[in-house]
This record gives structure tokens, sequence and C-alpha cells, in this order.
């Protein structure tokens, strides 16, 4: 005998589910106004700490938020102007050097080629990655300060990211009452202290990435430069970026500098292969022990899948969310874990 079970579903019950579906396809609409929050937030709660402590030194809140802009402002201007010209310089000549590689290779082994064409076969697929390589260079090169503005979305959102992080950066406690007066008094207290959570954990692991990844640039480009390495500067930038990326990172930026230290000297690439290894080998044991030895540490994995599924939703500005985005979900997740574990025990 089979029973028949009726699920009755009331009309709130659908209401609340269309508002839900309602407010996703709101997020989609307005996912551009979020990626520029979120950087606002993300921006005001890395100011938060130094302007806490220049407070502690009898400076009015104001004052300590527009001394900071100041000062960020201005390094700026002095990297850019110091190291732009020079990055865009190798830039320029390295996706004219590209090419021309491509073309002696397929020469010098075209011979090759010929007599075992079966094993030789990918020698055109390193032309075409050269020359689809040269391409993305040469767009690179011809405004580096596209790439920065490109990354928060264009100038107006660079503007608005800047003006809403620093009324949130004057306000006391101002990231904290922005999120009480969006998010339902129920839900405030918890929210609140979520984000305190996240901040805290996001905060320490920027800040270790961040110092982590200019020693490592500067050591790579005093060590390719000091060995004559070509695009010495540009090795070291990528070494940098890359540094963000946890275990496959710093392998992935010695690719490229050991293959050119390779081409232009069989010896050069194996002391660029050592020297890769020697800074490794230094931040493992010396540098994360000291930088991020009394942080609380970010699970590598999460990190990489935060940045891979942040660039495939949202590009640049989605990887450089992704991590903070992902904090926050596994904070979430943790709370529900002991909220369930406390209910089996009770």
């Amino acid at each position: 005998m089979t029973e028949r079970q009726q699920v009755d579903i009331s009309a709130a019950s659908v209401f609340r589910a269309l508002l839900v579906v309602v407010a996703f396809f709101l997020l989609y609409l307005l996912s551009d106004v979020l990626i520029i929050l979120l950087f606002s937030i993300v921006v005001a709660s890395a100011v938060s700490p130094f302007v806490t402590w220049f407070q502690r030194k009898g400076s009015p809140r104001l004052v300590a938020v527009i001394v900071l802009y100041l000062m960020v402002l201005a390094v700026g201007v002095v990297i850019s102007s110091l190291v732009l010209p020079s990055v865009a310089s190798d830039f320029s000549q390295l996706t004219t050097y590209l090419p021309k590689l491509a073309s002696e290779l397929s020469v010098s082994l075209d011979t090759v080629q010929k007599d075992a064409p079966r094993y030789f076969d990918f020698v055109s697929e390193i032309q075409n990655i050269l020359e689809v390589l040269s391409g993305y260079l040469q767009q690179f090169s011809q405004s580096a300060l596209n790439l920065v503005v490109g990354a928060f979305g264009g100038i107006f959102s660079f503007v608005a990211i800047v003006v809403i992080s620093f009324y949130l950066s004057v306000m006391k406690n101002g990231i904290e009452n922005f999120l009480a007066a969006v998010v339902p008094e129920r839900y405030e207290e918890y929210v609140v202290d979520l984000w305190r959570r996240a901040e805290v954990k996001v905060g320490l692991w920027l800040q270790g990435q961040l110092l982590l990844a200019l020693i490592v640039g500067l050591l790579v480009y005093v060590g390719l430069a000091l060995l004559g390495v070509r695009f010495a500067l540009v090795f070291a930038l990528l070494a940098m970026i890359l540094e963000i990326v946890p275990i496959a990172g710093p392998v992935l930026a010695s690719i490229p500098a050991i293959g050119m230290a390779f081409m232009q000297e069989p010896v050069l690439g194996l002391w660029t292969l050592v020297l890769y290894v020697v800074v490794q080998q230094f931040e493992n044991h010396v540098l994360v022990p000291l930088v991020l030895g009394k942080t609380t540490g970010l699970n590598p994995v999460v990190v990489i899948l935060s940045i891979l599924i942040g660039a495939q939703l949202a590009g640049i500005a989605g990887a450089l969310l992704g991590v903070p985005v992902a904090t926050i979900i596994v904070e979430i997740l943790d709370d529900m874990a002991r909220l369930k574990s406390s209910r089996r025990t009770s």
C-alpha cells in the first residue's frame, strides 16, 4: 500500500522565495556597484589600524585620514614616476624581442623538425604562444596605468572607491555603522561580529602578503640584475604579483626568467635557477615565519580557489576580492558548524 504525502506550500513561503530570486537578480544587475562597495570596505579596513595609531598620538581622526591618504598618494606618484617608465620600456622591448625569438627558434629547429617531425611538432605551438604573449605585453606596455585602473573598473569606479572608503574611514566605526544600517536588526549583532572577525583575518593576511611580495620582488630584481638577465624588472614585478598565489605562484614566476636566462646562455640559466631556489628557501624558512608567523593563516587551497573563482566571475577585481569574500564565507560555515555541534551536545 502506497502512502501519499501532501506538501502544503503557503503563499508567504512562495513570496519569500520570489524575494530571494529577485534579490539575487538585482545583485547581478548591480554587480559593478557591489564590487565598488566591497573594495571601499576593504580599503577602509586596511586604513583603520593606521588611523587608530595616529589617534593614539593625539591626532584628530579627520586629520589622520587625510594625512594617510596624501601619504599613500605621494608614495604612489613617486613609485610610478620611478618604476613605471622602466617597466614600460622593458615591456616594449620584450614585445619586439618575443616575435624575433619565435622566428629564431623556428629557423634553428627547422632542420631537426624535418628529420623527426613527430617529436618537434611543438615548435609551431611555441611560436604561437610567444606571439600571443607578445600581443598581451604590447597592450600592457601602451599604458601600465590601465591595468591598475582596470582592476577597479575604470576611473569613475576608482574615484568612487576612494571617496566611499574615505568617508567610511573618517567616521568612527564607519564600517560597523554602515553594516548596522543596511542589515535587518535581528541579524545586526551577528553580522557586525562576523565582519570584525573576518576583518582581522584578512587584514593580517593582506599585510603579510604585501610585505612578502615586496621583499621577494626586491630580492629577485637584485639577483637577476647582478646576473645580467634581460628584463629583470619585468620578472621581479611578475614575482611580486604571483606571490599572492600560495605554493604555485613563486614557481610559475620563476619559469619565464629561467627560460630567458637559458636563451641568453645555458650557464646563466643554471645560475638563475639557483637564484630562485635560494630565494624560495629563504622565503619559506626565514621570511614566512617572521612575517606570517603571528598572523591567522588562511588555508592555501582556499586562497587559490577564491582567486580563481573571483577572476572567473569578475576579472581582476574579482581576483582581488576573492580572498576577503572567501574569508567571510569560511567564517559563516564555521559558525554553522559550531551551532550544529552545540545543538547535538545540548
